[in-house]
């Protein structure tokens, strides 16, 4: 089991990542609508895992895993992007993150990428 932090701008793709973590016995302990705030709430949270969305206001996925990483450089972060993000995916796993998810979320996937991740 894993807690993980949520980030996304749009509320119900938070509600749909957290309700497959949780069916999938993971604990979701906190959200975030942007970057700023997810920085913010994993500095307070401590989480195993951080689901981040890449296009957000106020401070974009890529440079929240930037920042994240400032922190503790052994952060585990899942970008999760929309079709047609290629560029932006890679450049979030070059500035961090371990592995991708794609909108629209599958379950399975979702969950394949958290127990990856972990590992």
């Amino acid at each position: 089991m894993a807690r993980v932090l949520v980030v996304d701008d749009a509320a119900f793709m938070r509600m749909m990542l957290k309700d497959i973590l949780t069916k999938a016995g993971h604990e979701v302990v906190g959200e975030a609508a942007n970057g700023l705030e997810a920085v913010e709430k994993y500095k307070e949270l401590k989480p195993d895992v951080v689901t981040m969305d890449i296009t957000m206001p106020e401070m974009n996925g890529i440079d929240a895993i930037k920042e994240i990483k400032k922190v503790d450089p052994n952060a585990t972060v899942i970008v999760c992007s929309a079709m047609g993000q290629q560029a932006m995916v890679i450049e979030a796993i070059q500035a961090g993150a371990k592995d991708f998810i794609v909108k629209p979320f599958q379950a399975a996937r979702v969950i394949e990428a958290v127990q990856k991740v972990l590992k």
